[in-house]
Formats: C-alpha cells, structure tokens, sequence
C-alpha cells in the first residue's frame, strides 16, 4: 500500500507543479519510467480539466469573488506579452518548468480554441520535460 502512496504522491504534485513531481519520484527511488509515467499523467489531467471544463470552473470561483478584476491588470498583461512572445508551442513547452500545470492551463485555454492543438503540444511538451527532469535530476543525486 506504501508504494501505492508514493505514485499518488508523483501524480498528484505533478498536477500542481510539473518539476516537483519527478524529483519526489526520484526521492522516493522509483524507476524512471513510472515517474516520467505518472508525472505526465498528472499534469494532463489538469490541462484536461482546464481544457473542458474550465469555464464551468471559472464561472464557479467568480461567485465568490467579491469585487470585480480588472481587465488590464499586471497579471493579465504578462500572459499577453508571454503569449505573444512565444506563441501556443512556446506556452505549452514552458508550462511544465516555468509555470505550473494550472497557471499553463489557464493561459492557452483562455486564448487558444482549438483543444486538440492545446492537447498535441502539452503532451508533448510533458514527455520532453518529464524525460529531461528526471534523467538531469539522476545524475546530481549519483
């Protein structure tokens, strides 16, 4: 039941913060090809989530915001200049180190429509960055 545990563990950090997900994996000696696994599986099952369900989750968080954000806030305009910086492949490739599975969620959901395109590049870019975390992170624990 232990190591059952320490899956959960990979998969469910992985969904709040990709980078964090294979170090814990390699923390708790698991093979390398269950943490890339399970890191990946629980970054996309936020994007999935964000993916089809994130207006029904936005509508349901403005209900208990009391007053109304702005529209051209400091936050808003750095995921504009991101985004027009690096584009959908650019987002999606950064998302798993630099921002969390959520904050990348978020970002290409709200301007990009076209969830396949969303889907392709994010797991893409998961199994790159979960083979990369994972054999970087065996050579500075050797």
């Amino acid at each position: 039941m232990l190591i059952a545990l320490k899956y959960f563990t990979v998969y469910a950090i992985s969904s709040i913060k990709f980078i964090l997900g294979p170090i814990f994996g390699k923390v708790y000696n698991l093979p390398e090809i269950f943490i890339v696994l399970f890191s990946v599986l629980g970054m996309m099952t936020t994007i999935y989530l964000f993916t089809f369900f994130g207006n029904s989750i936005r509508k349901f968080f403005s209900r208990f915001k009391k007053e109304k954000s702005r529209i051209f806030s400091k936050k808003s305009r750095r995921f504009v200049t991101l985004w027009n910086r690096f584009g959908l492949i650019g987002v999606c490739f950064l998302t798993p180190i630099l921002l969390s599975p959520i904050g990348g969620g978020l970002l290409v959901n709200l301007i990009e429509s076209r969830k396949s395109l969303i889907l392709k590049w994010m797991w893409i870019s998961a199994f790159f960055w979960g083979i990369v975390i994972v054999y970087v992170s065996k050579y500075f624990s050797e």
